[in-house]
């Protein structure tokens, strides 16, 4: 005696939740890195045409605020502070760059101030950062 065998119907796989996991991992990244950009210190850079220059493995940024205050690495310092911290980076490699940043609003005196400890501390390579016309 022989049986009929029913016929299965073919259900495609659920991919609801896939695309759940996607559109979550979509929104992460597109969150996180909108807070890489500039964090912590708030300034306006002047805008200039000049070339993109090659960024260095070593390297310090200093960022001078629009009162006038002198950050490294988000944390507020004063001159002497920075200077030992250029001699520091100058001991470990000679190669190294100093990248300021410095709003476009700030007294030209505190940045020039900044390029001298730089040059004092033996630093040969500087660099001020602006933003693209």
């Amino acid at each position: 005696m022989e049986f009929k065998r029913k016929q299965r119907a073919v259900v495609p796989p659920d991919i609801t939740p896939l695309i759940d996991v996607v559109f979550l991992l979509l929104i992460f990244f597109m969150l996180s890195t909108t807070f890489i950009i500039n964090p912590g210190i708030n300034i306006n850079l002047p805008k200039s045409s000049a070339e993109e220059i090659k960024m260095e493995k070593q390297k310090v940024i200093v960022t001078i605020s629009k009162d006038g205050e002198i950050y490294v690495e988000d944390k507020k310092i004063d001159m002497n502070i920075l200077r030992v911290i250029l001699n520091d980076m100058v001991k470990t490699s000679k190669e190294s760059t100093v990248i300021i940043s410095a709003d476009e609003d700030t007294s030209h005196g505190i940045v020039v101030s900044v390029m001298d400890m730089a040059k004092l501390s033996g630093v040969t390579r500087l660099a001020i950062e602006t933003e693209p016309k």
